[in-house]
């Protein structure tokens, strides 16, 4: 038990102080027992600003990608932390979460945090919680009051565009019947990153009412808007945006190509199949990693969803080994 113990107190002074970070061991932070959470608090309050911000970051880059750990004690813990970049980063490693214990600590950071950025980042927060909720992944009786919360902060004149943008993505996943007309309301404005979260929030209502919009915005001149409008339309899974897509995975911005392909597998069918396919022996395609693995990822999606999981050819022989991904 001592040794156990010591080894963890080395490994929680390597992660305080060594240069560089050890990212490795930062996943010894996850299900810390009562002992090593005592420990890490305690040493917690010397380490340095730059230094919380880039474990924290770190820690919630890992729990975006790996679902078997668990760091939510370390990012409860740095709600309160002095910096906003820790608090932002805190709230982004709970973006998956289901404890609905959270829930009123998320609200009381939208409403009276100081910065803007936590505001927001809190915001996204609980418009995840709304999006589980609304999927039946969590009880649907924490929605009036998550919903009463986002539309009261959309409302405020005060609030800046960054929240109500993120308020509005938020809501977009909810059957308020104020949410089609906000949506509407945001994407006339004049205001151009509003419309990208109106597209965005149409996106989340999985209604096909917006099909003609989005469709349009999927030929905008600006990246950013193709982008989201490819994602929205993954997002909707109506057949008619498959030939524009299929055209943007071909767009000169990364970006916009990943988002069309990745769209194309949320949609499906043998049209999308026989797309992707033509797409993993085309040579351009090759050539960009990014693209090829996202290709990759929609056939095999795009094929779960046909209830046909060999579509995806994934016999190796032997030289192939070093090139599974677990």
């Amino acid at each position: 038990m001592k040794e156990e113990e010591k080894a963890f107190l080395t490994v929680l002074q390597e992660i305080f102080n060594d240069e560089p970070l050890p990212i490795a061991e930062l996943y010894r932070l996850s299900d810390l027992q009562a002992e090593e959470w005592a420990a890490f608090v305690s040493g917690w309050t010397a380490v340095s600003d730059e230094r919380r911000r880039a474990i924290v970051r770190h820690l919630a880059d890992i729990a975006e990608d790996n679902f078997i750990v668990d760091f939510t004690p370390v990012f409860t813990h740095n709600f309160q932390d002095a910096l906003p970049q820790v608090r932002v980063a805190a709230l982004d490693g709970l973006w998956d979460s289901t404890d609905l214990r959270l829930i009123p600590q998320i609200m009381t950071m939208l409403q009276e945090d100081p910065a803007e950025e936590v505001r927001a980042a809190a915001a996204g927060a609980l418009g995840h919680y709304v999006l589980l909720a609304e999927w039946g992944q969590l009880p649907e009786r924490i929605l009036p009051g998550l919903i009463d919360t986002l539309l009261a902060e959309y409302d405020k004149d005060e609030t800046a565009v960054s929240v109500r943008r993120v308020l509005l993505e938020g809501l977009g996943a909810s059957h308020h019947p104020r949410v089609n007309t906000l949506i509407e309301e945001a994407y006339e404005s004049s205001d151009q990153s509003m419309q990208m979260s109106a597209v965005f929030a149409m996106g989340n209502t999985a209604d096909r009412r917006w099909t003609v919009t989005v469709l349009g915005e999927m030929e905008s001149p600006y990246e950013e808007m193709r982008a989201e409008a490819a994602r929205a339309a993954g997002s909707i899974g109506n057949s008619d945006f498959v030939p524009l897509l299929a055209e943007l995975a071909y767009d000169e911005d990364l970006a916009v190509r990943v988002a069309a392909i990745t769209s194309l597998g949320q949609i499906g069918g043998d049209e999308v199949q026989r797309i992707l396919a033509n797409m993993m022996d085309d040579p351009e395609v090759e050539e960009v990693d990014e693209v090829f693995e996202a290709v990759e990822d929609a056939m095999e999606e795009a094929a779960m969803m046909a209830g046909d999981f060999d579509f995806v050819d994934f016999s190796f022989d032997d030289n192939d080994d070093d090139e599974v991904d677990d």
